[in-house]
Order: C-alpha cells, then sequence, then structure tokens
C-alpha cells in the first residue's frame, strides 16, 4: 500500500472556467500564507496557457492524501 499527497491548487480563468494545477509531494508545514503566495506569483507571471484564457484569480488549494493498494499486478 503507498500513499501519496498532491497539492491541488485550482484557479478562475477569463472565461470563468475552472483549471487546478497538482503538485506531488508538498511540504508537511506548508501554510496558507504560502500557498495564497503561490498562487498570486502564479497569476501574477501568466506563464500557463488555458484553454478558458489567461488565469485571473485564486478559487482555492487543498492537500488531498491518496492510497494506492495493488490488487494484482503482472510485474511480480
Amino acid at each position: 500500500m503507498a500513499t501519496t499527497q498532491s497539492l491541488q491548487m485550482r484557479f478562475v480563468t477569463q472565461a470563468g472556467t475552472r483549471v487546478t494545477i497538482s503538485l506531488d509531494n508538498p511540504r508537511d508545514n506548508l501554510t496558507e500564507a504560502e500557498v495564497a503566495a503561490a498562487m498570486d506569483q502564479i497569476i501574477a507571471k501568466n506563464i500557463f496557457v488555458t484553454g478558458g484564457g489567461d488565469l485571473v484569480a485564486k478559487d482555492n488549494a487543498q492537500i488531498v492524501d491518496r492510497t494506492t493498494s495493488v490488487i494484482y499486478s503482472a510485474q511480480s
């Protein structure tokens, strides 16, 4: 069984759609202020291209924990 975490940051585009950027293995002591500042930088730098246009606002951010249990694998 393997457990992984990801930081999911969701933004609003010019068209009003939502776009999620996901980063694996976020630091354990990540703060709300650090995530908000990073999201502000992503918006300010305008480095991502989306079908809905530029990222214009923060929507939300969350840490997602996933546990994977292998039931079958041909690679033994």
